[in-house]
């Protein structure tokens, strides 16, 4: 008797299309990110909110989206990925009209919390839902490549949507957009997306889920404040609260007889590796991402809906780059495939190092457009990995965890590569600025390129042209540095992948225990519930 295992079932139309229909949220959701870039000031003209709450208004959404990834994750695992995926897309809808017609300050950051719950459910549960409804590898690639560039593109469109509406509507319109698919959401994933749960998943742990949160929020509240003002006692010891927080968590996990997180993942090199790798990837990719913005506001001058529309030409030019690395993979060892990431990702950070203040626009869009493009492979190769490495039945938390580990990621970037940056700056604009300048105009320009551009606006044309000047080549000095330190992480991150991932490939098909709840109602085929195995007679 020999064992040959048997092909995994190939996903149809009804479940590309299903995939579809979860594809449109996960866009919307990472818009919601960077949508309010451009409603500020149309914001604060009605809402008259102090300046503690447009902070609030700002984070809020990412920092419980950030928190709760994890909990919603394990939540969706043991009530079921749809259900849970419903559940977050009327949360979302309902939140959504809430913070259009906010009259208050407080109710739009209640309202933009609410947003962040739904985003929570939301991107868990539509990648753990890629991972059940495609077992065949090939076909889960592919999805997974369209997800990763739904995800970042969301995060690029939304400024540019923004801008659009604010052209012609009330600020409340932004969130409004939200509301129309997510109905589409209700009303056709029923019957096109199947329900997946863990039966043996056990009792969800609500005390697992309050440390889960309270490890998360404040390492990632205290690491991007850092960016934000620089280090202080508080934020550190917020970062170290977060820290003790999560010991506990860990000493938790270990302990319990069904676990919220299966520490025993982490012993698989592709599913820790390929965590970290992502966490890498994710720190170059956000932390660079304000220095390409203020270039093309504050240095080239551009307007706001300028600089988006230009912003978004990265995005489009690495559109196609995570299916094709899934395809490539196919025939290539992942490991060397994102190793060969990470390296095209050095060289669009060393095209940006020869960026100056006169330099031709071109010159930065194809620097960003090149580490974009070696980044995105490194994610979209990643995501698959974790995927395939963790148990389809404990797919959600995988998928929680690698939502997590970008999130983190992106915190260590801004506040990492944009303290370098701000260093510089400050070293560097002090001994540059025009002698006579007043204390206080001297101080603002010399903290940061917005304050020198205001300074510059109230002074002589000759004097502001000289602050301005100096401002921006001070700025484009630690952007170089920036640049060079992001490259140092990316080759970091390629050496990482060689020594953690070679070898490793996307897990087996599922196991009977994980196929949908309901065969029939989903549409899979009723060889799919058959052994991963056959017996032939030699």
């Amino acid at each position: 008797m020999t064992a040959t295992t048997a092909p995994a079932p190939r996903a149809g139309r009804r479940e590309w299309i299903g995939f579809g229909v979860l594809v449109l949220p996960l866009l919307l959701v990472s818009m919601d990110v960077s949508v309010l870039y451009f409603a500020v000031p149309f914001i604060s003209e009605e809402l008259r909110p102090t300046g503690t709450q447009q902070l609030w208004i700002f984070d809020i959404y990412g920092f419980v989206l950030a928190g709760l990834l994890i909990t919603m994750g394990a939540l969706g695992d043991r009530i079921g990925r749809r259900r849970l995926l419903l559940f977050g897309a009327a949360a979302f809808g309902a939140a959504s009209l809430l913070a259009a017609y906010a009259d208050s300050p407080a109710t739009l950051i209640a309202a933009r919390a609410v947003l962040g719950v739904g985003g929570a459910t939301l991107m868990p549960s539509t990648l753990a839902l890629v991972r059940n409804m495609f077992p065949d590898a090939r076909q889960r690639g592919t999805a997974i490549g369209i997800w990763t560039a739904a995800l970042t593109g969301g995060i690029a469109i939304g400024p540019v949507l923004s801008g659009i509406l604010l052209e012609h509507f009330w600020w409340g319109s932004i969130f409004l957009i939200n509301i129309p698919a997510m109905v589409l959401l209700l009303l056709l994933a029923p019957a096109l997306v199947p329900e997946f749960r863990n039966p043996a998943a056990g009792r969800f742990d609500l005390v697992s889920a309050v440390l889960s949160l309270g490890a998360l929020l404040p390492v990632i509240y205290g690491v991007k404040e850092l960016a934000r003002d620089g280090l202080t006692p508080p934020r550190v010891l917020a970062i170290l609260a977060g820290l003790l927080v999560g010991a506990l968590f860990l000493h938790r996990q270990r302990n319990r007889p069904d676990p919220m997180i299966d520490l025993t993942l982490f012993h698989q090199r592709a599913f820790a590796g390929s965590l970290a790798v992502n966490l890498l990837a994710m720190f170059a990719l956000v932390g660079f991402a304000i220095f390409t913005t203020q270039h093309l506001q504050s240095v080239l001058g551009l307007s706001p809906l300028r600089a988006a529309l230009w912003s978004l030409v990265p995005s489009l030019a690495v559109g196609g780059i995570a299916p094709a690395a899934a395809a490539l993979a196919q025939r290539v060892e992942r490991a060397y495939l994102i190793g060969t990431g990470f390296a095209i990702a050095v060289v669009g950070f060393a095209v940006l190092t020869r960026v100056t203040p006169q330099s031709p626009l071109w010159l930065l869009l194809v620097g960003a457009s090149v580490y974009a493009a070696g980044l995105v492979m490194v994610m979209s190769l990643v995501t698959e990995l974790v995927l395939g490495a963790a148990p389809p039945e404990r797919a959600g938390v995988a998928s929680a965890l690698t939502e997590s580990s970008s999130e983190l990621g992106g915190a260590l970037g801004m506040a990492i590569l944009g303290s370098v940056g701000a260093a510089v700056y400050r070293r560097e604009v002090v001994d540059s600025l025009p002698a006579g300048l007043p204390t206080d105009a001297r101080d603002a320009a010399s903290e940061t390129l917005g304050g020198a551009l205001a300074v510059a606006e109230g002074l002589p044309t000759d004097v502001g042209a000289a602050v301005l000047h100096a401002a921006r080549l001070a700025f484009t000095d630690g952007l170089h540095l920036a640049a060079v330190a992001a490259a140092v992480v990316m080759l970091l991150g390629a050496l990482t992948a060689l020594a953690a991932l070679r070898g490793a490939r996307p897990g087996d098909p599922a196991p009977p225990e994980a196929l949908p709840v309901d065969p029939a109602a989903a549409g899979v085929l009723p060889a799919a519930a058959a052994p991963a195995t056959v017996s032939t007679k030699a």
